[in-house]
């Protein structure tokens, strides 16, 4: 969506806060010895006392409030009381969510207890990655230069993107355009950032595999060559400067 007036901005303001503050909890939650459905329950009773309703279970009638994906699942991990996190496992959040009519949409990465399989650095390379392609959006700068950053970062990090996975438009629905907000530079796509528009940001950053593939439960997705990644999301308003970062108070970059 493109935001016309303040009052948009407030509806985009409550709904962003509301699943920020959401993220947040869940990931200070998390706990080793804890199941995902615990912690998918947890924060739908987050969102619940917002008033806002989960986008996933809205628009695909995704089996759980969130999804959490755990190790070598990439994204759109089911909740399941049978996963048990670990020491050291490599989590991802996302959290979208509808609030009076408004939606918005993040997600980040990070280690359960202690960082015994050495997860973090691919973690801190996301964040730095979203950091850099946050600082360089603006009015009138091309989709493609900016997928062409993300992927450049990555790769100076000894990481790789993953191809098929991408940023999006978001405001009166889950997924609205400009779509395909790509992690790397597709040399066809003229399309240029506009100011005031409304869009979610994600990077996807790999260690070994550059497409999601969907697992047997038609939800899942995980690396074509194994692997980890790691995923953060913030929606934003574009602007002639620095955007304004909705969710920033999920505190993902700190």
């Amino acid at each position: 969506m493109s935001i016309t007036n303040e009052h948009e901005l407030k509806g985009m303001q409550k709904a962003s806060e509301a699943v920020a503050y959401t993220l947040k909890e869940m990931i200070h939650y998390a706990q080793p010895g804890m199941t995902t459905k615990e912690i998918d329950e947890y924060g739908a009773k987050i969102l619940s006392d917002f008033g806002a309703k989960s986008a996933p279970y809205l628009t695909y009638g995704f089996p759980g409030w969130t999804c959490i994906s755990v190790d070598q699942e990439f994204c759109h991990g089911i909740p399941s009381d049978k996963r048990i996190l670990k020491e050291g496992d490599l989590i991802n959040i996302d959290v979208s969510a509808e609030l009076n009519g408004y939606w918005s949409d993040n997600g980040g990465s990070f280690v359960v207890g202690k960082d015994i399989y050495q997860h973090q650095k691919l973690v801190n390379a996301s964040k730095e990655i979203l950091q850099k392609t946050l600082n360089s959006i603006k009015g009138g700068v091309k989709i493609a230069d900016i997928g062409f950053l993300m992927e450049s970062e990555a790769k100076k990090r000894g990481f790789k993107v993953i191809r098929n996975l991408a940023g999006h438009g978001i405001g009166r629905s889950l997924h609205e355009q400009p779509d395909e907000l790509l992690n790397y530079k597709n040399r066809f796509d003229t399309r240029r950032f506009k100011k005031n528009s409304v869009v979610a940001i994600e990077t996807f950053i790999s260690t070994s595999s550059n497409i999601a593939v969907e697992l047997n439960d038609g939800w899942t997705m995980a690396g074509n060559k194994g692997g980890y990644m790691a995923q953060h999301e913030h929606t934003i308003v574009v602007t002639d400067g620095k955007p304004i970062i909705l969710t920033e108070m999920n505190e993902i970059l700190n």
